[in-house]
């Protein structure tokens, strides 16, 4: 069975609170630069610049989207932990992976950047409660509340989502 190659690990099914998910999906935001880190240290700029699929991103597209995307991540657990239900930003991802920054810097500052990045949102999130993820951001284009619980859960899905798509890369390519 032919896998559809856009969602390697499947699409982000939302799962009930419970500790075992929490400490799990924390795990995932706390090890995902180490866990891409290791998906590129052996591709060379040529295989950098590969579509992980058919009219798909880079390798390097991807890298620097998954610094993106969750920077903008952040600052969402931080508005929706310090507000009271706050209107978050939405922003357009495929123009962003189109800036020149995208092709112009290397990698490794976006890799650099993710592991700052998840020290300190780790440690924001680490120790939060039910209570404290149940807390919610509106976002204007869905038109709805997200909880602070569903958002832990998609970007952990997000950052291996991401890694698998570089990884289902390099054993196809025979990397």
């Amino acid at each position: 069975m032919q896998t559809d190659k856009r969602y390697p690990i499947g699409k982000y099914e939302p799962k009930p609170y419970s500790e075992a998910q929490k400490n799990e999906w924390l795990k995932a935001i706390q090890f995902l630069p180490e866990e891409l880190e290791r998906a590129v240290q052996t591709l060379d700029a040529a295989q950098l610049n590969t579509p992980y699929r058919e009219g798909g991103w880079t390798v390097k597209q991807l890298i620097h989207h998954v610094a993106d995307s969750h920077m903008n991540a952040y600052i969402r657990f931080k508005l929706g932990l310090t507000e009271q239900q706050p209107v978050i930003k939405p922003y357009e991802e495929k123009a962003w992976a189109l800036l020149a920054d995208n092709e112009t810097v290397p990698i490794n500052v976006s890799l650099t950047l993710l592991h700052a990045l998840h020290k300190r949102w780790y440690a924001a999130i680490k120790d939060l409660s039910q209570q404290d993820f149940e807390r919610t951001v509106i976002h204007p284009e869905q038109g709805r509340e997200l909880s602070l619980w569903l958002l832990l859960g998609l970007y952990a899905w997000h950052g291996k989502h991401h890694t698998a798509h570089i990884t289902t890369l390099k054993e196809r390519m025979n990397w």
